[in-house]
């Protein structure tokens, strides 16, 4: 069963930009942000994608997830019947060490939001933090893209 290793960090300054290898504008919304399953739809350069993502383990770190690319006439389609709130974020690509880092600096109802992800091959793998990283938020839900949706950042108190 394909599975998603990662975790999360707040990012607290802009020192990633530089060592940025690549940027991508990514669009997405969900067709169902329930979270014992999701599914999303992205856009994210001229590409399309859909994705399953399951619950995560108690830890917050693993769950399921099974993507598939799909033309970008019908992301573009699917988008439209998405639940209420798109996601639009800049996708940084950052390698520090022999890992890279995801940094999402979120738009729209999400701006001021910066979060940093890493992918692992094990949930006890180590890892090379990145001096731009803040607090922990692995596992915290109101961070993840499906709940900003539901509550955007710009709402936080």
């Amino acid at each position: 069963m394909p599975q998603e290793i990662e975790r999360k960090f707040l990012v607290k300054d802009f020192s990633f930009k530089p060592l940025a290898e690549k940027n991508m504008r990514i669009i997405q919304g969900y067709l169902s942000s329930v979270p014992e399953r999701n599914v999303r739809v992205r856009i994210h350069g001229n590409k399309g994608c859909i994705t399953v993502k399951g619950a995560t383990n108690d830890s917050g770190t693993t769950r399921y997830e099974w993507e598939k690319e799909i033309p970008i006439h019908d992301a573009e389609e699917l988008l439209k019947i998405c639940e209420p709130g798109i996601i639009e974020k800049t996708r940084y690509l950052v390698k520090i060490g022999n890992a890279t880092y995801e940094v999402d600096e979120f738009h729209g109802d999400n701006e001021g939001l910066i979060i940093a992800e890493i992918e692992l091959p094990s949930e006890n793998a180590t890892f090379n933090r990145a001096s731009f990283l803040d607090l922990e938020v692995t596992g915290e839900l109101k961070y993840y893209n499906s709940m900003l949706t539901k509550k955007p950042y710009k709402k936080w108190q």
